[in-house]
């Protein structure tokens, strides 16, 4: 559904992806895994199109988007959920749910609020507060929320468990499992191994913006020495 082959991704002069490759299936939850600046977060903005990647291609559904404006690329269909939430302060629950409602679209989950209010009960009990007055955890699962009223097929989450309290992490699990019950496919960027764990089907493990393992967590698990070399802290 998303490949992405030998993807070079730059800041200025600062070469950040080397060659990246790798791919999801339809239907997957791949994690990709690294520590503090291995390069996941600009993984997710080079197949955003927010970072251009200079060499290399990315390809969704079949459709070269390398180049495309971030904007065309998300109406095809693929969600970004940044790390740093961005969410509009001064408007409450319901208001920025509404920022992001799109049409339906062929294929895919259309989402209304009151379905993602099932998904998330503590949003529907804030529904009417103000996102500032929301907790940190709280508005990670808003931006989450926000994404999906796009009706996106694929989801990229960057660094969902990160600075929330432990029971959200638990909600976090349950709601990426829902979503491939739903049959989202999605991308997760994460430096916490044991919340990859609970979801993902596969990994991707990079290190300074180069690929260094790909396969599933029994494969993982089997090579700890990998596991040391690129995970622990």
């Amino acid at each position: 559904m998303l490949e992405l082959n030998a993807i070079n991704s730059f800041y200025g002069k600062a070469h950040v992806l080397n060659d990246l490759s790798f791919a999801a299936e339809r239907g997957q939850v791949v994690a990709l895994l690294g520590r503090n600046g291995a390069g996941k977060t600009t993984t997710m903005k080079s197949i955003m199109q927010l970072v251009r990647p200079k060499t290399g291609t990315v390809t969704f559904q079949g459709h070269n988007i390398t180049g495309l404006a971030s904007h065309k690329v998300a109406k095809m269909g693929l969600g970004y959920v940044p790390e740093e939430r961005r969410i509009f302060t001064d408007l409450t629950v319901l208001e920025n749910l509404e920022v992001g409602r799109q049409p339906p679209r062929e294929g895919t989950v259309t989402w209304t609020q009151d379905m993602l209010f099932d998904l998330f009960p503590n949003l529907a009990e804030r529904r009417d507060n103000r996102g500032k007055a929301l907790s940190g955890g709280e508005q990670q699962m808003l931006t989450i929320a926000r994404t999906l009223m796009g009706n996106p097929s694929f989801v990229l989450l960057d660094e969902p468990s990160e600075g929330i309290a432990p029971v959200i992490v638990e909600q976090m699990v349950r709601v990426i499992q829902q979503l491939k019950a739903d049959g989202l496919t999605v991308l997760l960027s994460e430096q916490n191994l044991h919340f990859a764990r609970a979801v993902a089907d596969t990994t991707v493990i990079i290190e300074s913006g180069s690929q260094k393992f790909t396969g599933t967590l029994d494969e993982l698990n089997a090579h700890p020495e990998i596991r040391d070399a690129y995970l622990s802290v």
